[in-house]
């Protein structure tokens, strides 16, 4: 595919191990084996794009490791297309395991993440998770292979409070992550000594900004946080595009969640937004980064730890340095960058280097000394 040897060189940094090469090889493990892996991803609905970049990393990932001798079996991908539904997870989940896949990569949101845990704790099944979620879990049938608020929420306030200052407005699709990482950004904005000016929510795939356009304009913030998803994000985003063209109000845009794969989308509507999460490159950046890691770290701690062992025996063993997971809380070290889309490109603001993760943010830094003072942009 084009493209994709550049886009895992410009990730190295943050999902490195990007070459071949199995390790120690299992005993007993037949060279002719084939072992299948789910995919769980919406290939269709609200944020398809979403989706296509991390079945884009995890089948480049499956290519390169049947490709390699130094791997004692080759990988078969089995896929199913939940299509945004998400009553349909469990049930798609299950039939996956039922064709042999005890591991599955997918579900690009925390609705359907949380939809699928129960059955993977039923069937003993792991679900490797390529996305950035809300933080505050830690399931034992989940690796966490993107950033949790520690890594994407914090630095990006850290980094904008005192550019902004802390009169910030949210947004958010009207489902757990929405809800979850407003709720810490209030907490945060709040600990600054300001107050949040607005709240609001659309349902997934819903496009109708007008009445957030309305309460941005009246309340004139210093900053606003966008933590709508898909299409809604993209319908906001222009939205927002339009205000600063026509009226001159240019008010900086935060996410948490917009990635590479969507800039070709939003074209010149992205234009300013400031991002944090642990990637930014060519291509389609750290979600396909993401899966592209997990598959080649499950592979890698395969071939060592053999195909049928438990998740905390693969956690144990080498993966060459493709995905560094914490045995205790299932989430990757990752490190912490802020980007400006500048160009129709992220251009990188800031770099914090990886730290062990702290989904729960017991380790976070205080917002109590947060003030508006003069920073480099």
């Amino acid at each position: 595919m084009p493209g994709m040897a550049r886009t895992a060189a410009a990730h190295r940094a943050a999902f490195p191990g990007g070459g071949g090469g199995a390790g120690r090889v299992a005993l007993g493990v037949s060279l002719a084996q084939r072992i299948r892996i789910g995919l769980l991803l919406s290939r269709s609905g609200s944020y398809a794009i979403l989706s296509a970049a991390c079945r884009s990393g995890a089948l480049r990932a499956v290519e390169e490791v049947n490709a390699d001798p130094a791997f004692p079996f080759a990988l078969d991908p089995v896929e199913r297309d939940p299509a945004g539904e998400s009553d349909a997870y469990a049930p798609l989940c299950a039939e996956l395991v039922s064709q042999g896949a005890r591991h599955i990569l997918g579900c690009v949101t925390s609705w359907s993440r949380k939809e699928v845990i129960p059955t993977l704790e039923r069937l003993g099944a792991v679900l490797w998770y390529p996305c950035p979620y809300e933080g505050f879990e830690a399931s034992s049938q989940v690796v966490y292979v993107h950033a949790c608020p520690s890594r994407h929420l914090v630095p990006l306030l850290a980094w904008a409070l005192p550019r902004f200052g802390a009169r910030g407005y949210l947004t958010g699709s009207n489902y757990i992550w929405g809800w979850e990482v407003n709720r810490v950004a209030r907490d945060l904005i709040q600990e600054a000594g300001e107050t949040v000016l607005g709240e609001r929510y659309l349902p997934l795939g819903d496009c109708d900004a007008g009445r957030m356009l309305a309460e941005i304009r009246a309340t004139r913030p210093g900053f606003v946080l966008n933590n709508l998803v898909g299409a809604s994000s993209y319908a906001f985003l222009a939205a927002m595009a339009r205000l600063r063209e026509e009226e001159g109000l240019a008010i900086p845009v935060l996410s948490c969640n917009l990635t590479e794969c969507e800039l070709p989308t939003l074209g010149a509507a992205a234009e300013g937004l400031i991002a944090a999460g642990p990637s930014f490159g060519e291509g389609n950046g750290s979600l396909e980064a993401a899966a592209h890691a997990a598959v080649l770290s499950l592979a890698r701690r395969m071939a060592t730890a053999g195909p049928e062992a438990p998740l905390d025996a693969l956690l144990a063993a080498p993966d060459g340095g493709a995905l560094e997971i914490d045995p205790a809380t299932h989430h990757a070290t990752l490190p912490a960058l802020v980007a400006r889309v500048e160009g129709g490109a992220f251009r990188v603001l800031e770099r914090q280097e990886a730290r062990p993760p702290d989904p729960y943010l017991a380790r976070r830094p205080s917002f109590a000394a947060a003030r508006l003072r003069a920073v480099a942009p």
